[in-house]
Parts: C-alpha cells; sequence; structure tokens
C-alpha cells in the first residue's frame, strides 16, 4: 500500500487562519511530526495521532523519519508554521526523496497544502506595507553563506523592494540584523517605515511601526518577522502603505478622472513604461516622472497643459514640468533636453556627494561627471562617507582574572563610544559591539591595557574560575597553555570548556561540554555536558587523576577532531555521542527524568 505524506502550512498559528484542507489533513493523518512548538499549536486538532516531534535543528531527521513513516504504507503529517513552501519543510522533503531516487508514479504520494505565509499574517497587521514589488530574505546564516545573504540584501535594497526579513536574530546571531540595517541604509533614508511583529495572530501579538534607522532599539527575535518599506512607503496613523502607482494616472481625490477610460493604457499615458522609452529612442522623448503631484512625487509640480497626451508630433507627447525655484536645467534648459540626455543615477549620486563635500570645504573636482563618463576618478575624490565596520567581540580582565580597574572600564567605554554597546554575559565575558573605520585601532588599545580578547560565535572558549582569588593559583599555567592552543579555535558549533582549579568547581565546570577539575596536582575530565534544556545534565566523567601534560594533548585532541568531523551545527554533546568513542573514553548514556511537556505559548 502506498503511503501518502501530507507537508502542511498551517499558517501564523491560530485556528482562525488555518485552512480547511490544513485543519482536514491533520485530523486524518495516522502520523504528525514537527517542532515542539508547532505540534503545541496544533494540539486541538488532535485525535489519538501517533505523534513525533523534535527539537529546533532537527529539521532531516523529521524529514527523514516522514518519509520511513510514509513508506511503511501510513499517511503523515509534516506540520510547518506559515507556509510549508516558504523556509519551511517542503524543499527538504522532496530533496530526501530524491536522494533515494523518489519517483512520482510509483513512490509515496506527496501533497503540499499551502498556508499563510509570515510575509503576509505580518502585512496585514501593519496595513499595507506590500502592495507592491516585495522580496523575502532570511538572515540566518547557519546553511546560507552570510556572503550571499548580504548581496541579496543589498540587491533587494538597490532595486527599491519593500523586504520582509524572516529569521532576523537569535541568542547567537547578532551582528546579522545590524549588519543588514547598514546595508539597507546605503539606499534608504532613515526614515523609512519599518514594521516589526512578533507571533503574529498569537497570544503574544506584539506590533511595532518605527523607522530603518530606530529599528534595533525594539525586540527583535527568532518570533519575529520584520518588514522595511521602500522609498515611496508612509507611514500613515500607525499604518504601514505601500502605493502601487494609482496617483501617477488618477486624482484619488476626485471623482471624476482626468484620463478616461479608452485612455489609459495608452502609451502616452504610462511615459515610464518599456513601450514608451523604446519609444523615445527613435522619435520624441518621454519624461519619467509622475502626471501629478501629490505626496509621493517628491514635490514635483503638476504636468503643464490640459492637452499633455495630445497633439505631439508622431502621437508621442511630450509634458513639460517647470522647473522649481533655483533649479538648474541640464541641456537646452526644459525637462525634454534633460531626458533625451539622461545622467546616470550613479553621475547623480556622486554630485550629490560633492555637494555635501562643498560645504565642508572641499575643493570642486575638475567636473562632475556627466552621462557615459568615467565616474572612478571622481569616486575616489569623494570623501563624504568614511567605511565603517562592526567590530564585534569578547572582553575580560583575563583567564583567572575577574577584576577591572577603573581604568580598563574608562578605556572600554571610551572605545565603544555612544554608537557601540557592551552586554555581559553569564561566561564572565563582555560582548563588545565597536562601530569603528580603525578596527585594529581599537584592538591595539584594548590589549595595551591588558584586556584579554577573544573571538565569539562556533570557536572554542574556555572559562575558569578565579582560583580562590588566586590563592589556588598551581594549575593557572595550565590554563593558560591550553588557552594558546586551542581558544578561539573554529568549530562546528560554540563549545564551551570549563576549569576549575580544585575539586570544589564552583565555576561549574562539570556542566560544560567539556570539563576540567585540578584535584591533587592531576586533573578530573568530564565530557558531553548540556547545559540547558529539560534534559540538562553534567558531562560525563571519564577520567581522574590524569596527569597535566596528558590532559592537555588529549583536550587539545579531542578539541580538533570535533572540528574536523562534527556535522555542521552538531553540538558536543551530540557529537560525542554520535561517535562513541573519543581518545579512548567510551561515550554512556546519562539517566534523564521523564518530564510532562509544557506548552510554552509561542
Amino acid at each position: 500500500m502506498r503511503g501518502k505524506l501530507l507537508v502542511v502550512g498551517f499558517g501564523p498559528g491560530s485556528f482562525d487562519h488555518m485552512t480547511q484542507a490544513a485543519k482536514d489533513a491533520i485530523q486524518n493523518s495516522d502520523v504528525i511530526i514537527g517542532y515542539n512548538t508547532y505540534v503545541d499549536l496544533i494540539r486541538g486538532l488532535l485525535n489519538g495521532q501517533q505523534i513525533v516531534r523534535t527539537g529546533m535543528t532537527e529539521e532531516v531527521s523529521r524529514a527523514q523519519e516522514a518519509v520511513r513513516q510514509a513508506e511503511a504504507g501510513r499517511t503523515v503529517a509534516v506540520i510547518s508554521s506559515g507556509d510549508a513552501g516558504v523556509y519551511g519543510m517542503a524543499g527538504l522533503i522532496y530533496e530526501v526523496l530524491m536522494e533515494k531516487g523518489w519517483r512520482r508514479e510509483s513512490g509515496v504520494e506527496v501533497e503540499i497544502i499551502p498556508g499563510i505565509s509570515a510575509i503576509n499574517s505580518t502585512a496585514s497587521l501593519l496595513g499595507a506595507p506590500i502592495m507592491h514589488d516585495a522580496c523575502t530574505i532570511s538572515l540566518s546564516d547557519h546553511l546560507t553563506p552570510w556572503e550571499l545573504i548580504i548581496k541579496r540584501v543589498e540587491a533587494a535594497a538597490a532595486a527599491d523592494f519593500v523586504v520582509a526579513l524572516y529569521n532576523p536574530r537569535s541568542g547567537r546571531r547578532t551582528r546579522q540584523i545590524v549588519e543588514t540595517q547598514n546595508m539597507l541604509l546605503r539606499y534608504r533614508s532613515a526614515d523609512t517605515p519599518v514594521g516589526i511583529v512578533k507571533s503574529a495572530y498569537r497570544d503574544r501579538e506584539d506590533i511595532v511601526v518605527t523607522t530603518l534607522g530606530r529599528m534595533l532599539e525594539h525586540d527583535i527575535g527568532m518570533l519575529t518577522t520584520v518588514i522595511i518599506g521602500n522609498s515611496s512607503t508612509v507611514n500613515y496613523d500607525g499604518l504601514m502603505i505601500t502605493p502601487r502607482g494609482y496617483q501617477r494616472k488618477y486624482t484619488l481625490g476626485d471623482d471624476i478622472q482626468p484620463l478616461k477610460p479608452h485612455q489609459r493604457l495608452q502609451v502616452a499615458a504610462e511615459p515610464w513604461s518599456l513601450e514608451a522609452q523604446q519609444g523615445a529612442e527613435s522619435g520624441p522623448s518621454v519624461p519619467v516622472q509622475p502626471a501629478t503631484s501629490g505626496p509621493w512625487t517628491g514635490g514635483l509640480g503638476p504636468l503643464s497643459g490640459t492637452g499633455a497626451y495630445e497633439g505631439s508630433p508622431a502621437g508621442v507627447s511630450v509634458a513639460e514640468r517647470e522647473p522649481a525655484a533655483g533649479e538648474a536645467s541640464r541641456g537646452a534648459g526644459s525637462a525634454a533636453a534633460a531626458v533625451a540626455e539622461p545622467v546616470s543615477p550613479l553621475a547623480l549620486a556622486l554630485e550629490a556627494l560633492w555637494l555635501v563635500d562643498s560645504h565642508k570645504g572641499t575643493a570642486e573636482p575638475s567636473g562632475v561627471p556627466s552621462a557615459g563618463e568615467a565616474a572612478a576618478p571622481w569616486l575616489q575624490q569623494a570623501s563624504a562617507f568614511r567605511r565603517q565596520e562592526i567590530l564585534e567581540l569578547a572582553v575580560s580582565p583575563g583567564l583567572a582574572e575577574k577584576k577591572l580597574t577603573s581604568a580598563q572600564l574608562m578605556l572600554l567605554a571610551d572605545v565603544v563610544g555612544e554608537e557601540g554597546t557592551i552586554e555581559y554575559t553569564p561566561h564572565h565575558q563582555m560582548l563588545v559591539r565597536i562601530v569603528t573605520s580603525e578596527p585594529s585601532e581599537a584592538v591595539s588599545r584594548l590589549k595595551a591595557a591588558g584586556l584579554l580578547l577573544a573571538p565569539i560565535g562556533d570557536v572554542a572558549q574556555i572559562k575558569a574560575c578565579d582560583f580562590c582569588n588566586m590563592d589556588k593559583a598551581d594549575s593557572v599555567p595550565y590554563l593558560e597553555e591550553l588557552q594558546s592552543r586551542i581558544g578561539g579555535m573554529k568549530v562546528a558549533k560554540e563549545l564551551r570548556i570549563g576549569f576549575n582549579g580544585c575539586g570544589m568547581a564552583c565555576y561549574g565546570a562539570v556542566k560544560e561540554d567539556i570539563g576540567i577539575v585540578y584535584r591533587r596536582e592531576k586533573f578530573d575530565l568530564f565530557l558531553g555536558g548540556k547545559t540547558v534544556g529539560r534534559n540538562a545534565h553534567a558531562g560525563i566523567p571519564v577520567a581522574e587523576g590524569v596527569e597535566p601534560e596528558k590532559l592537555l594533548d588529549t583536550v587539545e585532541s579531542i578539541v580538533r577532531k570535533y572540528a574536523d568531523e562534527a556535522h555542521p551545527n552538531e553540538r558536543f554533546h551530540k557529537y560525542f555521542n554520535r561517535v562513541k568513542e573519543l581518545e579512548g573514553y567510551r561515550h554512556r548514556e546519562v539517566p534523564v527524568f521523564k518530564i510532562e511537556n509544557a506548552i510554552c505559548g509561542d
């Protein structure tokens, strides 16, 4: 018997916004497979089906299990919030099937059931922000290289798309949203409207309308969708509205329209269209500008004359605009002549840069490039803007030292400045973000003050105790040696190594991924601790009384193997469980209490 795979998008999470097809698929399935939170959200539809639930980042396991269950003849519903085909499970299900050589005519049946994606549910709460061309970009770089993501952000910004950001920020991915904002600000005003919606149509729904310049002042996380308006989006009475362009042809406040229905689709009534542009190459020029003034026309005056669309040569009209006060005309001095010799956007931008610099006393260059001129030399002379970077690193007084001096604090505040941030972490470090055009200078100043700087992210980080205010400092040289060998090493997932200077282990070394405890001039070693989650547990005690030199070599070897062999984003305790043995130390199952599932509400 052929099984069936139903890949179900159930929308934002409320039953009112779930399609009947999605409800039927869930209720009529033999097996429900989904992420824990998603299963909780559709709990009211369950009627005794087998439930397979996993945590976040376990998408591949869910897809593989769904295929196995369907191949066994069962009807399986794989659930995703929003639409299953938009950053959901639909594509991964097909990829797993493709790996198995699946064929539509002979393999399990697959049906994709669409749902309301986050861009749609979020937009409905904000007003009408995606009335014109829009795109979605996920800022999660767990599976997609960041270099590619930021190129897509830039392309969308340059093309004036309304942009919906999915997965904008998490506990560990904090820099991506900052870099995205910086990229968008290169192309858009800081006053561009931005909508931030958390948990759309769920119990903890939260809606904020702000601006591109101030968006990072608000709470943004994994349950948030961010919509950034384009150059015409306006904030009206707390709503985001993106005009589609009706104001170019219609007078929206009048009952009687200047253009009759038969005139509205004529080329002359659409001077911005491709057909009009092509006609301008061989005939009279057609200016690209709105036909009427209004709140979205950028202050342009109305087209002159009531016969703007009649009487011009070859049936194509030339609408002229009187220059605004103080406006310098180009070419022959008319709008038509200006369009006949178009000025490139780059030349206009460079001229704007020169105007900014001219107020600073910068000497005027030999000439602003016109259409067709090479702009590179002028671009090199423009000095209105300096490239700035976000420097992000962990700062602490030292591995064992836990005391900061007032001089160090004052220096740190000075280096971080008004635009940067300092965040204290549970790992006895300060996460510092510095906006600077001279990152090497900032690093040099902090190092010169005796501060320990460390990379952040998916690297090996050593957390040590204070050795009882250095009264029990016998093992500190081994700590420093270990730091020199593996501190900051790039690994598959953030790796915490706890180091305690006595058997009390009061700084919790045994709870970290790798725990090292100095006791009676030798070391005890713990592997595979899990610090968070309902099944959190201490590391497995794998060795006692290890000689110091052997301990250093062993830990270095373990970390290097983890860096080389672990799957992408695989945490150390999962890696140890999978390989079963590291440097002769065997993995053992840790007793875990069975806890009734809790509905988190998100």
